[in-house]
């Protein structure tokens, strides 16, 4: 609107009023030369009436010649509005509106001489201007810095409520929220601190769960580790031992998993020798390593490492030989850990993250093994804004392929 009250103005208003003015003006100076000359006038007080009368000053030079160089700006509104009247009523003139400030020297050719004129710019062009386009654009500042602050304070709520979405999301511990805001970004602000609390509740109900089973069957199965010391026939013995020694594993395997959600706090930590460290527990095995160095990450050191630990159990586990490698990839970090086992069908790629699967051939035949490993590390991945693939290695493996954000 203000746009269009401005064009209106400068189009119908001022450039019609300047042009108005001008004609005026060459007007009163062809007047001028007319009157000068006749004869029944004195040719001093002719000048001495117009300064007086009219405000400019004239003076004629005699044996001078019109200035050569051209001065006249053609963007310049004075310049292009002098020009257009001269040329109709004038033939032989030169004018400069730049050398100086409050004036326009004007010379126009007249005998073996010429007529000096110092015209005021405010002659040809009204001063209200600038007094109208300092209250048009006033205004429209003030508006406009309005318009910022509130858009900040109406879209602060909004970021705050996606950061603590995106840490939430990423497993990270976040202080109650507080909604702020307009009326709907406070609801949905309210809404999401429902969920968040809903969703706590629900994983720290399967971690209690899970833990008290799993710390229950322990008593009884110490018992039973007792008893069976003091059975003679050593075969048998053996042979439950063993037994117990599998369901401690698979009761390690619910515990490991029921704290996979568990509150840590979250740092930075270099991953390369976090990676390092995991790998060294493995130096009796055939993995190969190609990792570089000072990948930083903020996470959780603890769980990462359970990752690392879980996936390259299962990597081991089926195969003779591993190869790990960890290298920065645009904004992201890749880790890939191949194998040359009998891998895992396409079909069943998806279902291993799955808690509690197990796929009947090749990996699925350990009796030790629950099926909660890949599924921890696909939650580990996650929490921390990643995302894991199972792909077919170039030994024509299973290749696992970690990425996450840095």
């Amino acid at each position: 609107m203000q746009l269009t009250i401005s064009i209106v103005f400068f189009d119908s208003l001022w450039i019609k009023t300047n042009k108005g003015m001008t004609r005026a003006l060459i007007g009163e100076i062809k007047t001028f030369i007319s009157a000068y000359e006749k004869e029944e006038y004195n040719k001093d007080s002719l000048i001495i009436l117009f300064q007086e009368h009219l405000d400019f000053n004239v003076k004629f030079e005699p044996y001078k010649i019109l200035p050569k160089e051209d001065l006249e700006r053609w963007f310049s509104p004075i310049d292009r509005n002098l020009r257009r009247e001269l040329k109709s009523k004038i033939s032989n003139y030169w004018f400069d509106t730049t050398s100086y400030k409050n004036l326009i020297d004007l010379k126009i050719k007249y005998g073996d001489g010429y007529f000096q004129f110092y015209i005021p710019k405010e002659r040809v062009t009204s001063s209200s201007a600038r007094l109208f386009a300092f209250w048009i654009t006033l205004p429209a500042f003030l508006l406009i810095t309005i318009a910022i602050i509130f858009l900040k304070n109406q879209t602060r709520p909004i970021i705050n409520l996606a950061r603590a979405s995106e840490k939430f999301g990423r497993g990270e511990d976040i202080e109650e929220f507080r909604p702020s805001g307009a009326l709907e970004i406070r609801q949905a602000g309210f809404e999401f601190e429902k969920m968040r609390k809903r969703i706590i509740r629900h994983l720290n109900q399967r971690s209690e769960m899970l833990s008290g089973i799993s710390h229950d069957l322990r008593t009884p199965l110490t018992r039973i580790k007792l008893q069976l010391s003091f059975i003679k026939d050593k075969e048998i013995s053996k042979k439950l031992s063993d037994d117990v020694e599998e369901m401690e594993k698979m009761l390690n395997e619910y515990l490991q998993f029921a704290s996979s959600r568990s509150a840590e706090i979250t740092e930075t930590f270099d991953l390369s020798e976090l990676l390092k460290t995991t790998i060294m527990k493995y130096e009796k095995k055939e993995i190969t390593t190609d990792i570089s160095k000072e990948v930083f990450l903020d996470g959780r050191k603890n769980l990462m490492q359970r990752c690392f630990s879980n996936l390259i159990d299962n990597a081991i586990k089926y195969s003779a030989n591993v190869y790990i490698s960890l290298r920065k990839l645009n904004n992201n970090i890749l880790i890939t850990i191949d194998d040359d086992g009998p891998g895992i069908p396409e079909n069943e790629r998806e279902n291993v993250f799955k808690p509690f699967y197990k796929i009947d051939k090749s990996r699925g035949d350990s009796k030790s093994s629950v099926g909660l490993g890949l599924s921890i590390a696909s939650d580990t991945v996650k929490s921390h804004g990643g995302n894991i693939k199972l792909e077919t290695s170039p030994t024509n493996g299973l290749r696992i392929k970690v990425i996450l954000p840095f």
